[in-house]
């Protein structure tokens, strides 16, 4: 769940994606090829799948989105690579998918891995999985660790209904935007954040949801030094603020409250605020009334009667 992806200045592996090759390579029958997304471990390597270490020794093109940790990963796995292995990152992937998809034309196996978790889920692999869906090409996956979910577990917090909101911006006008979006949102939510961040996240979050709301930070999970704090926004900002936070952080907040319907002139700020960033009345209207749960009618009224 790396927040910035880095190109690799050197791998110890074949980064050559020849486009003849596809179809020159003993054994690549056209039509047969597919893709397979495999989570690869959050932190800990034991938690690698047998099915990812069989895939790691036989797949006919592993696609990394980080070659050096990939090496790191099949050395401690004890697997030998024996196809050839390509970067596949955020910088690449335009101009890589489309040699890709031919090789799976041409009916070779794609193993996808990223640095750490599922492909494809805040890692690169859309856009492969993109394409090859459009292609009419088999993609299918080999699951595994996910911090998402391992975080939503450890949360203390509901697991019935969640989503995952990955980072939020970083200039505080488009970080306040999408919180303001988020302020109702009823199921418990999934965030990563980078450590030297973290602080003003939280006070962005103790800001727009309200310092009551629970919360749990999810530091180096499954690693040695794994550590789960929970607490309100409140508690949790304060112990950001006086604490170094190192490691990888997932951050699980707590839906919002189910709230009493009320009368509608309790709305009308509401209504005001949508309208003055740019939303017309009826569409302002609409808005706040399903998320307050009162009628449309009556709200609009009461709008028109404050003026």
């Amino acid at each position: 769940m790396d927040e910035q992806r880095s190109t690799p200045d050197e791998t110890p592996f074949n980064d050559d994606l020849d486009e003849s090759a596809a179809a020159a390579d003993s054994g690549a029958t056209p039509g047969v090829g597919r893709i397979v997304l495999a989570a690869t471990p959050i932190g800990n390597v034991g938690d690698a799948s047998a099915r990812l270490v069989e895939l790691l020794g036989t797949s006919d093109i592993v696609a990394a989105e980080d070659t050096r940790r990939l090496h790191r990963l099949v050395t401690a796995l004890g697997v030998e690579v024996t196809g050839r292995v390509i970067s596949y990152h955020e910088h690449n992937e335009v101009a890589k998918t489309g040699e890709l998809l031919d090789h799976v034309r041409a009916g070779k196996t794609i193993l996808m891995v990223s640095d750490a978790g599922m492909p494809a889920v805040s890692d690169p692999g859309f856009r492969l999985v993109e394409g090859a869906v459009a292609a009419g090409l088999t993609v299918t996956a080999v699951p595994g660790p996910s911090a998402v979910l391992t975080a939503l577990a450890l949360s203390g917090l509901p697991t019935d209904r969640f989503c995952f909101e990955g980072f939020l911006p970083r200039k505080s006008g488009d970080r306040n935007s999408r919180l303001l979006d988020l302020a109702n949102e009823r199921r418990t939510m999934v965030f990563f954040e980078a450590p030297h961040r973290l602080e003003v996240m939280l006070r962005a979050l103790h800001e727009r949801f309200g310092a009551d709301r629970r919360v749990a930070v999810c530091r180096e999970l499954t690693k040695t030094y794994e550590e789960v704090i929970r607490g309100t926004l409140r508690e949790l900002l304060e112990w950001a603020e006086n604490n170094e936070v190192r490691g990888e952080i997932a951050v699980v907040v707590g839906g919002a409250p189910e709230q009493e319907p009320g009368k509608p002139e309790d709305h009308v700020a509401a209504v005001n605020e949508l309208i003055s960033q740019g939303i017309r009345l009826k569409e302002a209207v609409a808005a706040v009334a399903d998320d307050a749960r009162v009628s449309k009618r009556e709200l609009y009224s009461a709008v028109l009667a404050a003026r």
